[in-house]
């Protein structure tokens, strides 16, 4: 008996995403790496939570595929591809990077409503609200990294971001959790 409640697209599509997101852990590895490299431990401790944060994702779709019956697909994960040239272009790679993953959930989450999946689109939710955590936690890499002088921040304002992002939570306040009272 045929247990698969998954079209072959979407079945194709969800071991892609999982994929993706095995990258993206692979990504966040490597620069973490770099950074750790560079002495910056603080910044390698977060880019390192981030990876097995994207680890995680891709475990939950892993199990979501065969929880709905359908057949997992492990594939081989591209290289995360050249180290930063400075902080400025480590922190880009990650916003980069996020943008081109939500890309690609939003294309999952149209195919489960043209498929009228409304299960997948419901898994799929949790999903599209990380990208919303993931891409303000890039740009607020991207901002600190700004304020202490962007392409140009000397070491004394790189040491103290490395201290602050060592600190950082993993999980950024979304819009859609702000209130008057707790902006």
């Amino acid at each position: 008996m045929n247990t698969d409640r998954l079209s072959k697209s979407l079945t194709a599509a969800l071991n892609a995403q999982m994929t993706n997101e095995a990258r993206a852990s692979e990504i966040y590895l490597s620069l973490g790496s770099w950074a750790e490299h560079e002495g910056f431990g603080g910044i390698a401790n977060f880019l390192f939570r981030h990876a097995q944060e994207e680890r995680n994702h891709m475990m939950k779709i892993l199990e979501y595929i065969l929880k709905r019956g359908a057949e997992v697909k492990v594939t081989a994960i591209p290289a995360p591809g050249a180290n930063p040239k400075n902080m400025h272009d480590c922190f880009q790679k990650v916003f980069e990077h996020e943008v081109e993953n939500t890309k690609a959930i939003y294309k999952l989450v149209k195919m489960s409503m043209d498929e009228e999946d409304w299960a997948s689109w419901s898994f799929l939710q949790w999903l599209v609200q990380e990208q919303t955590e993931e891409e303000t936690l890039a740009l607020q890499l991207l901002d600190k990294l700004k304020i202490a002088g962007g392409e140009k921040a000397g070491s004394e304002s790189l040491y103290s971001l490395d201290r602050d992002l060592e600190k950082t939570p993993d999980d950024a306040t979304l819009a859609q959790n702000v209130t008057a009272d707790n902006p």
